[in-house]
């Protein structure tokens, strides 16, 4: 071999890979030897492929997963940019959820969220009947589908002639996170007869007794909002008399001059 042939040793010296390394990303078929000695089985590498390697060691710098590198080795250096700038907002939104986890963690274990928890209460709420309309979304889209279900509901009991409706809840039936779409349904209460339209479903929504805390206006919007939910769960948790048995609902408006209510439904 000449000089524009390396073995594996030096290979990676140059370009700082381990032989483990090169094993490794050999049998992905991120890079594979230019030839293989089949007497000594010593691996040779071509100079001209340093610069994908050094690239490789970069993108494993950052955690990411081997199947991700082999997407990316595959762009043009302008594509491969902005998929990692992408891939680094969402990291940044990971991180900011975790950072809000610990500190719900921390307000729990050092008896933070006082005030908010004095303003929980109970009340029963009466069997009725509800127009609703159900989607997978996340925290990014969350607000529009709510704003879009809640106006296209009341349209829809306009024209067929009852009231503009009463209550609107939005059930919160799976986790809602930056990266975790779940199921969320919007509903409101109507009186009186109505057939369902398009993706808009009618249902009896049952009586039942729930635990809520109206909202703050500083605790209004996303994650403040999610100091409320904790100061609920940490109510629940702390009495052992009543146990949640549902999904969290917001409800608007809320009481007390809030613009919505966080409510749990309980039984006791």
């Amino acid at each position: 071999m000449t000089d524009s042939y390396l073995l594996a040793g030096r290979f990676g010296a140059a370009t700082r890979l381990s032989p483990k390394a090169l094993r490794l990303y050999a049998e992905q078929g991120l890079l594979l030897p230019v030839r293989i000695d089949p007497q000594t089985g010593y691996r040779y590498y071509a100079s001209s492929q340093a610069p994908r390697a050094r690239l490789i060691a970069r993108l494993r710098r950052l955690d990411l997963p081997i199947v991700r590198i082999a997407q990316l080795l595959d762009l043009t250096p302008q594509a491969r940019i902005v998929e990692l700038q992408s891939w680094l907002s969402a990291q940044n939104d990971r991180l900011a959820d975790q950072i809000e986890l610990v500190r719900a963690l921390s307000r729990q274990t050092e008896g933070d969220d006082t005030a908010l928890a004095a303003a929980i209460s109970l009340r029963e709420i009466p069997a009725g009947k509800v127009s609703s309309r159900q989607r997978q979304v996340g925290v990014q889209t969350l607000d529009d589908f709510i704003a879009e279900a809640e106006t296209d509901i009341h349209a829809h009991l306009r024209a067929t002639g009852l009231a503009d409706g009463g209550l609107m809840s939005v059930h919160f039936h799976d986790l809602v996170s930056r990266d975790s779409e779940g199921l969320v349904e919007v509903a409101v209460a109507f009186e009186g007869s109505l057939e369902p339209a398009g993706d808009l479903l009618i249902r009896l929504q049952p009586a039942r007794r729930e635990v809520y805390l109206p909202v703050p206006k500083a605790y209004e919007d996303f994650p403040l909002v999610m100091h409320v939910y904790d100061a609920l769960e940490g109510w629940l948790d702390a009495r052992s008399d009543i146990s949640c048995i549902g999904s969290p609902r917001e409800t608007y408006p809320g009481t007390q001059g809030a613009r919505f209510d966080v409510a749990y439904p309980i039984s006791q």
